[in-house]
């Protein structure tokens, strides 16, 4: 009895150990593969961070606001949906690597996961790279997805309009993804 209590103490310290040194490590090192190195791209804000969307200057361009719900699993809006055309080319928003890229309740997905441990998920987007993939803040990484019936933009929730859906997770809670971006502080001057 006394060797089976310590087995299984051996065995629980090893996986708190393992499980331990991975956390806060780098992307690269969430996946299979040769060693490969993750930048930002000239240009982008000093968070690392760009909207996913080209053209799209956040708050201009925000067709739905992050709105968290009051309990875990209440409802609200866990992301920000912005302005994007059909087959508008989406970027990652950060330094990351790809960890998911397929359908999701028939829309397409693509999280990246972030050196600083943040997942940033967009959709609907059709894929053009693989899980597996290390991508640099506004590195293309798939298109905006239509409903496959030419420009009739009805699968999409922004409709009549297309959007993307921009939602980010720190482990399993939400965040705002705008909060990501560098943006200055809007500051109300009183009237003279």
């Amino acid at each position: 009895m006394r060797s089976g209590l310590a087995a299984l103490a051996r065995t629980v310290l090893i996986a708190v150990l393992l499980v331990g040194s991975t956390v806060g490590a780098p992307a690269a090192a969430l996946r299979a593969g040769p060693d490969m190195t993750v930048r930002s791209v000239p240009g982008s804000s000093p968070t690392g961070y760009v909207a996913p969307v080209s053209g799209v200057d956040p708050p201009s361009g925000v067709e739905r606001s992050f709105d968290p719900p009051e309990h875990e699993w209440g409802p609200g809006h866990r992301g920000v949906d912005l302005t994007a055309a059909v087959s508008a080319d989406v970027v990652s928003p950060g330094p990351g690597v790809v960890t998911f890229a397929g359908p999701v309740a028939r829309r397409g997905v693509v999280v990246v996961t972030h050196p600083d441990g943040l997942r940033s998920s967009l959709e609907p987007v059709t894929a053009s790279v693989a899980v597996g993939t290390a991508v640099a803040a506004g590195t293309v990484i798939g298109t905006v997805e239509g409903d496959g019936a030419g420009d009739n933009v009805s699968a999409n929730h922004c409709a009549p309009r297309s959007c993307v859906h921009w939602g980010v997770r720190r482990g399993e809670r939400y965040i705002d993804p705008l909060t990501l971006l560098d943006r200055p502080p809007i500051v109300l001057l009183p009237d003279r």
